[in-house]
């Protein structure tokens, strides 16, 4: 039961004179304003009220309890009373999580940018490889690259991640260049263990899932772009992660006219009701600046 929700059902009977007249001020049943009276004397260890049939009034430690009600009912009518200026300029600490290379390539500097733009407030950023449960985590804030969310879950769309297939020059140098996508099969394909072990590929308006084979996969996209270019085998990988590898000729783009997934990017968190402000400003400032190749 809720202790400020005990606070105000005393004071209105210690005000009232009567269980039954503060329950119906409130819009309670006298049954559940007697509940809160039981849980507030059983939070203060003491008797509050001298009842008999023809009155109440209050017992010593009643008077002291009124007292201390009084003052925490000031600082909650304070606190509501100040509205929407009691967070005139954001301020907080917001816990955000997302994968590490959409981390190191996209959001550290636009967080960058957006702390200098709201000073109070404070980033712990967490990156990880996996989905965090959100509630169990702490997690304000979730950026999340998928093709689906939990239903549970509210969400905006940031954008779009499109991917490529590539390897590195001397990868290709090595094992050869594949001309189509049946030959991807005699190739070390490094796969991205949340897919499985097949590649979607868009074709005109054809689609197609080819099983693929490799000496890694691992949950971490990190792990596969420093393999691919180490040499380590071809991989499926985010083209805001390879651009600049591919543009300078580190990494090349293989057969280009085979599209992979395209997959929604969106700011995750539990619930739209009372969001703090800092955690609304940051998911505005990332729906308006985010852009994605």
């Amino acid at each position: 039961m809720d202790r400020i929700t005990a606070l105000v059902v005393f004071a209105e009977t210690a005000k009232r004179g009567s269980i039954t007249a503060a329950a119906e001020h409130l819009g309670l049943s006298r049954a559940m304003a007697s509940r809160y009276i039981a849980l507030m004397e059983e939070w203060t260890g003491s008797r509050l009220l001298h009842r008999t049939t023809r009155k109440l009034s209050l017992t010593v430690a009643g008077e002291q309890a009124l007292l201390l009600c009084q003052e925490i009912r000031t600082l909650v009518d304070g606190l509501t009373a100040m509205g929407p200026g009691i967070t005139a300029v954001p301020r907080g600490k917001l816990k955000v999580t997302a994968d590490a290379l959409l981390a190191e390539c996209c959001l550290t500097g636009m967080l960058i940018d957006f702390l200098q733009i709201y000073p109070e407030i404070e980033v712990n950023l967490q990156v990880t490889g996996r989905s965090l449960d959100l509630a169990e985590e702490g997690i304000d804030l979730a950026i999340r690259i998928a093709a689906t969310l939990a239903p549970a879950l509210y969400a905006r769309h940031l954008g779009y991640c499109s991917s490529v297939l590539c390897a590195s020059k001397a990868y290709l140098d090595k094992q050869g260049t594949p001309g189509s996508l049946r030959e991807l099969q005699d190739h070390n394909c490094l796969t991205y263990s949340c897919f499985g072990h097949a590649w979607r590929f868009h074709h005109e308006n054809e689609v197609i899932d080819l099983p693929v084979t490799g000496s890694i996969s691992t949950n971490e996209a990190a792990i596969l772009l420093k393999a691919v270019k180490m040499g380590g085998g071809m991989a499926v990988l985010p083209l805001f992660a390879v651009q600049e590898e591919i543009a300078a000729g580190r990494l090349v783009r293989l057969l280009p006219e085979y599209e992979p997934d395209r997959l929604a990017v969106s700011a995750v968190y539990l619930t739209q009701k009372k969001m703090p402000q800092a955690q609304r400003v940051l998911i505005d400032y990332l729906v308006k600046h985010l852009r994605l190749p």
